[in-house]
């Protein structure tokens, strides 16, 4: 029920930038490793690319400390729209009137978009864009048809025909290209749990002192049952015959009553 309440929010945000939701398109996997370096370089890209239209709003820009970044480089790389705080979400350089003017509203934020359809769609989408004249923005796209969002990367991707055809080669190799688009999902993928890298380093210790209570548990269990299953003492076999002959006897005079 959440799953789908999720998925009917982020196709109702999607369809108020002129989006229609299809699926026909086989999602592809990015090749990345998803570490700190990894999420860096997203962060950086994703600031240069994508943070004109696009808020991480969940995400403050200290944050970003944790990956190893400084502040002088934070407020350098990453905080480009003038007059941002450091200790707030990242907010998009494109005002609220703007995108009201261009778009109806506000872009969605992407790292919900990861979060509710995963790093794969996110991925797809962004490298499905092909040159549609008949299209407003001149761009349409194979996971999302009658797109709103123009290709922004095509300066570095390339741009393209609905069947493939190159119009115009991109600035990088496809295989530069596709792995910074992949560094951006990284950096969605991030942003959208922020606290997915202490929860992994938590969690070894986590593990190892389960592992540990399990084995007291079982040691525990064996000194417990010791005496249940263990051999009968001497003396306990007689006492046992005993024990049963008064049952029998009182059962018998129980009988004759």
């Amino acid at each position: 029920m959440m799953r789908k309440a999720r998925l009917g929010a982020l196709a109702g945000a999607l369809g108020l930038l002129g989006m229609a939701p299809a699926f026909a398109t086989p999602l592809a996997t990015p090749s990345y490793t998803f570490n700190k370096s990894t999420v860096i370089a997203g962060a950086r890209l994703f600031a240069d690319h994508c943070s004109a239209c696009h808020a991480v709003s969940n995400l403050r820009y200290d944050r970003l400390e944790s990956l190893g970044m400084t502040k002088a480089e934070i407020k350098k790389d990453i905080m480009l729209p003038g007059g941002a705080n450091i200790l707030k979400g990242m907010r998009p350089t494109m005002t609220q009137a703007d995108a009201k003017k261009w778009f109806g509203l506000p872009p969605p934020n992407l790292s919900h978009i990861v979060r509710a359809m995963g790093a794969r769609w996110v991925y797809t989408y962004l490298t499905s864009f092909y040159w549609d004249p008949k299209r407003p923005s001149g761009w349409n796209n194979h996971v999302f048809p009658n797109v709103a969002m123009p290709n922004i990367l095509a300066p570095w991707g390339g741009t393209y025909t609905k069947t493939g055809k190159v119009l115009q080669p991109g600035r990088e190799t496809p295989a530069a290209y596709h792995k910074e688009v992949a560094e951006i999902v990284a950096f969605l993928r991030y942003a959208s749990d922020p606290s997915v890298f202490e929860r992994r380093e938590l969690g070894r210790y986590v593990l190892g002192v389960m592992v540990l209570l399990t084995v007291l548990a079982y040691l525990l269990k064996k000194e417990y049952w010791k005496d249940v299953h263990g051999p009968e003492k001497p003396g306990e076999e007689g006492h046992s015959q005993d024990v049963g002959a008064s049952k029998k006897r009182r059962e018998g005079r129980s009988g004759t009553r």
